[in-house]
Parts: structure tokens; sequence; C-alpha cells
């Protein structure tokens, strides 16, 4: 039988291989795969997004005019990707975000008279 090595598999074309030569160039290419794709990508996690101001408000157990103003103050603008009206954000890098920071209060309130 005759030696025949990867290299020499891999510059022979295919319809001129036996089907064994072929069997042994495909199991060769498989374990390399897989070997590397193993190496690779350990464990991907699969990303989690919410959209709109409802999924912040979701994200923060808030209400929507609080959502709204937790996006306009611009602390979680890292986290949110917004094209034309699609709001999406990253809740997890949008609660990193917030991490001791004091969310943004209504100041509408604030130097109005009150009905006498």
């Amino acid at each position: 039988m005759n030696v025949v090595t990867l290299e020499e598999l891999m510059a022979k074309p295919v319809c001129m291989m036996t089907g064994e030569e072929l069997t042994l160039l495909l199991e060769k290419i498989n374990k390399g795969a897989a070997r590397v794709s193993a190496e690779v990508t350990p464990e991907l996690k699969e990303k989690h997004y919410v959209y709109g101001i409802q999924g912040i408000a979701d994200t923060f157990g808030c209400s929507i005019p609080t959502a709204n103003r937790i996006k306009a103050s611009g602390l979680i603008d890292d986290a949110i990707c917004q094209v034309g009206r699609k709001i999406v954000i990253d809740p997890e890098l949008a609660i990193e975000l917030l991490k001791g920071k004091k969310i943004p209060s209504d100041n509408r309130s604030k130097g109005r008279r009150t009905a006498r």
C-alpha cells in the first residue's frame, strides 16, 4: 500500500481520489475541525435583549415615565442601540452602568405654585 500524506491528498483533485483516500481526507479534516472548534469556542452564552421603553421599565422595575427619564439621562447610552423608533437594550450592561448611580427624578413640579 502506498503511504499518502495529507498535503498530497489536499493537492489531489477529488475526482481523481479513490474512496479510501477521500474517506481518509474527510476523517482528518473532521478531527482537525472538531479540535479547533472546541479550543476556540469554549462556551458561548446567548445574549438576551429587551426592546423599547417597556423593556427598560421591565429591566429596572419602574414605570414608563421613569424609564423615559433613565433613557433621556444618557446614563445607559452604551447599552442602547436605537435606529429610528426601534430601541434595543442589553439589560445586563444597562444594570452595570446604573450600579451606584442615582436614577434621575422628575423635576417638573419644582418651582410651581400649588392651588390655594
